[in-house]
């Protein structure tokens, strides 16, 4: 009757080892778990954002062009977006003219208080950096509106300065109408 006694001792010992491995294993699964699901929450609000931005942006050139003033462009953008640009964002709204295939800042407005500046130029009369998409648009003495919009991404999960990941701190976007 010995033997079956050490057996016993030698199963529960085997079944607490076993528990505790478990245990073990299920921190470090539900850790990788935690970690993905938070990555995925500010990688998700950032796109989102991104993507509101895209809207925004197509908005304040759609304004512009069809005869709103450029400050009252980028005013309605800003009050009327579902993002705090006023705050922590800018919204740059500019026309450029092709002038014999030199292109110029014809107009300038600004709206936000986040210290960004124009990717397009800065300045009435200075000359405009097109991208090659856009300068195809304009024909001769024709006016191009840019709306770029800035705004400052802020995560709500503490992953990405956990694992060093980068995501940008400052979202921008550019439409051409």
């Amino acid at each position: 009757m010995a033997a079956p006694r050490h057996h016993d001792q030698l199963n529960r010992k085997a079944r607490r080892t076993q528990s505790g491995q478990a245990l073990v294993e299920f921190a470090a699964v539900m850790l990788m778990l935690f970690i993905f699901v938070f990555a995925l929450i500010d990688i998700s609000r950032a796109i989102y954002q991104e993507q509101l931005m895209t809207g925004l942006s197509r908005e304040g050139s759609n304004l512009a062009s069809r005869g709103t003033l450029l400050i009252d462009s980028a005013n309605t953008v800003v009050s009327e977006s579902s993002l705090d640009l006023k705050n922590n964002g800018k919204v740059i709204v500019t026309s450029v003219m092709n002038q014999g295939g030199a292109y110029k800042i014809t107009g300038q407005a600004t709206a936000g208080a986040l210290s960004a500046t124009s990717k397009v130029g800065t300045g009435v009369g200075s000359t405009a950096k097109l991208p090659a998409s856009a300068a195809a648009m304009i024909g001769a003495n024709q006016t191009i509106y840019v709306t770029e919009a800035y705004y400052t991404y802020q995560a709500i999960t503490p992953v990405g300065q956990l694992m060093s990941i980068n995501l940008p701190s400052t979202l921008y976007d550019a439409a051409y109408f």
